[in-house]
């Protein structure tokens, strides 16, 4: 990890690292606090950048630590009102405490400003999927698709 030998010097000075790419090849690889420590490597970089805030809430998230992630995601929100990654990843923390209501809005709010891109498709099925069944827009006919 870069960070750790920069910690320990045995980096060169003129090396720059980029810790934001480093953070995200550790969430891939499931090492999270990792990640986590490089993602607030990247903030010192770049104070305030919601791009890495997002994934210092994913972080929080896949370690379990979702009031963390919840504040995370907020304060992304209060920086940039529109972020469809902030909203999807609030409105499922929600989904989970059984706030239904808020996390509809921030289903809603994702929706209606979708995130572009290959991995894009698979969010915004699930969230309308998610959305739809929050409405009881869902037709559940369980019985007849086992038929």
């Amino acid at each position: 990890m870069s960070w750790w030998n920069k910690l320990l010097g045995s980096e060169r000075d003129s090396e720059k690292v980029d810790y934001y790419e480093e953070g995200l090849a550790l969430l891939r690889e499931g090492k999270f606090h990792d990640a986590l420590t490089s993602f607030r490597l990247a903030l010192k970089e770049s104070p305030g950048d919601v791009v890495v805030l997002q994934q210092i809430a994913i972080a929080y998230t896949r370690i379990g630590m979702t009031e963390e992630a919840a504040r995370t995601y907020r304060s992304v929100l209060e920086k940039e009102p529109r972020s469809p990654g902030a909203h999807y990843g609030l409105a499922y923390l929600l989904l989970r405490k059984g706030r239904d209501g808020e996390a509809i809005r921030h289903l809603e709010a994702f929706l209606a400003s979708p995130p572009q891109g290959p991995e894009a498709a698979e969010h915004i099925g699930h969230a309308q999927a998610t959305l739809a069944e929050l409405r009881g827009e869902v037709q559940g006919d369980l019985e007849d698709s086992d038929a």
